[in-house]
């Protein structure tokens, strides 16, 4: 399927404003041609392919024709085989009269013949000429295509002119359109990363974004574990087609402005003083109009790039070592010249001395690494890293060195650099900075158990002495309890840290302890108070020194936090706002452990908004970028795709997800991970199984003080038909923490409890104004319910208006309370599980083993529910039922 797409003809995205524009030319007898302006590759051809189809479909009779170059020394040389053959041209005056003529008459209808022409800019004069006449006698509708930046010529003049003549001007995609073109083409869900690689690499281009993606699927580099699409490898290698167009278009540059190309393909940006150095003035010129460079400013200096990003992958595979060397030396002179004074400036210096000499200072080596890591350029920074001397390698260096690879994912071998370095250590400064990134790194990087992580502490805390020294090293143990899930120890350190006060000089630690404050305060239900640390950390963390040395100064890792914080509060629309402009901040390179963490908030935020489809997605990013590891995010990702997949229907993925959950051996667990078996056996009608499961992860979130996750556990417990054991837990929660998810929660919980229609449908409406769309649907679906069985047709009929309207935004969400809210019948709790049951097919003696209750029991409870439906037969149950539960997979319960 995926290879078919591929070799064959791409869907038509983003251009239906154009074929509607089409559509209304070809109706309008005042309309006598559509011209399609837009650079090489954007989909000129396929979309005058597809409006000749849609005029075939309409009945008219059409034509093809390509111009070419060689073509157009011939007269009529491109439209010859349109033609009549009868046609006499040797007299232009008479014979253009009789190809009017016959042409007319070779129809059977008055209707014009559509001719498309590709590549009108080549056409010669004399057909242009021709199809004008024919155009102006109304005998053809011309459909043309030109490419964008070519000089005007007679043709596309003589064609284009008039109010009878409509042009639309194609333009390459945006990312919106280039994601929808790949999940077309592959058939499935695409990466974040990999769609902004694609994105980024193609320009927006089709025609190279098509050869990318044929290259690496074909290369094995973009690839799918069954719910992503993701890229292996951070090159993108395209194909020799592409490569070929790209060298054709290079072409056009003069020997002058090629040493311009090369030089920007190797060292770009460039200043214009940089390159006028070299290059005349008149060359650039040039190379700006044929559109092969752009000219644009970044802060005060006129900077020169390549236009398109594949025309320096080209350029540089084409350029010889000798080449190369002298380009870079030259580059490296004018760099010393300048004086080297922007802070990129050191990365430059760096990289071009050691691909030209092979040595650099070691001090310029560190300073540049440190850039490149700030700026994730991380196998950058890690081949500067490798160039510094042995006798360089002190503590500042392995810890560097450590962090860089921290980022980059390689946590076995950070914990290897880190724990040399704590060696090294000899004062208390360096002590402290190495237990905060080598706690960081065991934590979340390798997922390391509590009892490690407590020695690596208490072994730092001997060495240090100093009362601020102990102030830094509670907080790496309050990061560090939080990662463990401890969050009441968490909260304990963190309450004795001076952190009212603001940051102070040390900005650094000072971030790490407000944002475990936040994110500890979240989980243990105080949110608003973690909102409020949230924003302060995002607002000092935005203006901290980007060359600092620290994981923290990124933003991004603040906001992750915030997005945690607004999503427990009841801010979700917000929550997912801030998460998502930090990721996209964030995408643009190697997967890092900010990126995850971010990717965990917003598919839990998508979870807690009832949208299964979108949090799907982001737990399947998070899966495949920290597949080799163990650190809690991947359990609670992997469970809480089995739960996103469950709440769809598809329990093959569910129990897939389950099966690698089940194979990791983790050190730490939190109960919230639970929620994937619960919901596999909720999807398979195994209700009492599921709340069996919620009730004791609910008990071991209370016990915990994980008050968040408790909160959601209960939640769902509520809905799968414990809502008579959760309610009074629920309003202790929401009495403790004051929280508006907390209220709403609880209030939920009495009403669904209570049976009461009026609080359902008004907890209904303050689910919807938090953003929790599937509980607000349950809620009026269950209120249409209640309100059916008693009479009041009227409002059972706007209730479940309502929890239609709200279900439809929950990406195919499908819950037991949808299903029997929507059947208008009133069932208990016993009875709903065994309407599900028996509505799959499940045998009276099957469901009877599976409760623990007599076939008899369940015969008669089927009776009951059939009475309530006014139906006879299992067959009529699931009818009713909507099919909401769905008849997968029916393994051994989990």
């Amino acid at each position: 399927m995926v290879g078919e797409n591929l070799l064959g003809r791409w869907p038509l995205v983003g251009r239906a404003s154009h074929l509607e524009t089409f559509d209304e030319s070809l109706r309008d007898p005042r309309v006598r041609g559509f011209i399609v302006f837009g650079p090489a590759g954007a989909g000129k051809s396929r979309l005058m392919e597809e409006c000749l189809k849609r005029a075939e479909a309409a009945g008219l009779r059409i034509g093809r024709a390509v111009a070419t170059a060689a073509a157009a020394s011939i007269p009529l040389g491109t439209i010859a085989h349109l033609l009549p053959d009868e046609a006499d041209l040797s007299d232009p005056v008479t014979g253009f009269a009789s190809v009017a003529r016959l042409l007319s008459r070779s129809g059977k209808a008055p209707a014009p013949m559509v001719i498309g022409v590709d590549d009108v800019h080549l056409l010669d004069t004399t057909s242009a000429v021709l199809l004008r006449q024919l155009m102006d006698i109304g005998v053809i509708f011309l459909l043309g295509s030109v490419r964008s930046g070519e000089p005007p010529g007679t043709a596309v003049a003589t064609l284009s002119r008039g109010d009878a003549v409509r042009q639309v001007n194609l333009v390459d995609f945006e990312r919106p359109q280039v994601e929808t073109l790949l999940e077309q083409v592959l058939g499935g869900t695409v990466g974040t990363n990999t769609v902004n690689q694609m994105f980024t690499a193609s320009g927006g281009n089709p025609l190279y974004l098509r050869e990318l993606v044929i290259g690496a699927v074909t290369g094995g580099i973009l690839t799918c574990d069954g719910e992503l699409w993701e890229m292996t490898s951070g090159r993108l290698p395209g194909t020799r087609r592409m490569t070929d167009l790209i060298r054709s278009r290079l072409s056009a540059a003069s020997p002058e402005g090629r040493d311009v190309l090369e030089a920007l393909a190797l060292c770009e940006p460039l200043s214009m003083a940089q390159l006028t150095a070299d290059a005349e003035p008149r060359t650039l010129d040039e190379l700006e109009r044929t559109g092969l460079i752009v000219v644009g400013r970044e802060r005060r200096r006129t900077t020169v790039r390549l236009a398109h990003p594949l025309y320096g992958e080209v350029l540089r595979a084409d350029i010889t070592a000798v080449r190369r060397q002298e380009t870079l030396l030259r580059h490296l002179s004018l760099l010393e010249k300048s004086g080297a004074r922007r802070r990129e400036d050191a990365m430059r210096l760096a990289t071009y001395r050691l691909a030209t000499t092979g040595t650099a200072d070691p001090a310029l080596l560190m300073r540049a690494a440190a850039l490149a890591t700030h700026t994730r350029a991380y196998t950058r920074a890690l081949s500067l890293l490798r160039a510094v001397p042995e006798e360089w390698h002190d503590v500042r260096y392995r810890l560097l060195l450590g962090k860089t690879l921290y980022e980059a994912g390689e946590f076995g071998q950070a914990e290897t650099v880190l724990s040399r370095a704590g060696a090294l250590a000899c004062d208390e400064q360096e002590t402290l900075l190495v237990t905060g990134m080598r706690v960081q790194n065991l934590v979340w990087g390798l997922g390391a158990a509590p009892r490690t992580v407590h020695e690596i502490i208490e072994a730092a805390r001997r060495r240090i002495a100093s009362p601020f020294g102990l102030q830094v090293l509670t907080v790496a143990e309050a990061a560090g309890h939080f990662g463990l899930a401890e969050f009441s120890r968490s909260l304990d350190l963190c309450s004795r840290l001076p952190l009212d006060s603001g940051p102070g000089p040390d900005v650094m630690t000072w971030l790490v302890a407000a944002t475990t404050r936040s994110a500890t305060l979240a989980f243990v239900g105080r949110c608003e108070e973690a909102v409020t640390w949230a924003r302060r950390a995002t607002s000092v963390s935005a203006a901290v020194d980007a060359e600092l040395y620290s994981m923290t100064t990124h933003e991004a890792a603040h906001q992750s936090i915030l997005t945690l914080a607004l999503a427990e509060s009841g801010h979700l629309a917000e929550s997912r706002a801030v998460g998502e402009e930090a990721y996209r901040t964030l995408a643009q390179s190697l997967p890092s452990p900010e990126q995850r963490l971010l990717a965990f908030q917003l598919g839990r935020a998508a979870w807690l908004a009832g949208h299964p489809g979108q949090a799907r997605r982001w737990y399947a990013e998070l899966i495949r970028a920290a597949r080799p590891y163990t650190a809690v995010v991947l359990q609670l990702a992997l469970s809480g795709l089995a739960a996103s997949a469950a709440l769809q229907g598809d329990l093959k993925a569910a129990e897939a997800a389950l099966a690698e959950y089940d194979r990791l051996t983790p050190a730490v667990h939190v109960p919230e991970e639970r929620l994937g078996v619960a919901w596999l056996h909720a999807a398979r009608g195994e209700l009492s199984h599921a709340r069996a499961v919620l009730t004791e992860a609910a008990r071991e979130a209370g016990e915990r003080g994980h008050v968040a996750f408790e909160s959601v556990l209960l939640t769902d417990l509520v809905r799968l038909g414990g809502a008579c054991e959760a309610a009074e837990r629920l309003a202790e929660i929401a009495g403790t923490t004051g929280g508006r998810f907390h209220r709403a929660r609880a209030d939920l919980a009495t009403a669904w409890a209570e049976g009461c229609p009026d609080r359902l449908l008004a907890a209904a409406e303050e689910m919807e104004a938090i953003g929790a769309d599937l509980l607000a649907a349950e809620a009026a679906g269950v209120a249409a319910g209640i309100l059916r069985q008693a009479g009041d047709s009227h409002r059972a009929r706007a209730a479940a208006l309502r929890a239609q309207l709200l279900a439809a935004r929950c990406e195919g969400a499908r819950t037991p309370a949808l299903a029997t809210g929507d059947s208008g019948a009133r069932l208990t709790r016993r009875q709903q599980e065994i309407a599900l049951l028996a509505s799959q097919g499940v045998p009276s003696k099957d469901i009877a083993e599976q409760l623990g209750i007599s076939a008899r029991t369940v015969d008669n409870h089927l009776g009951r529910i059939y009475m309530e439906f006014g139906i006879t037969t299992r067959r009529e149950l699931n009818t009713h039922l909507n099919g909401v539960i769905p008849t997968g997979s029916r393994s051994p319960g989990t």
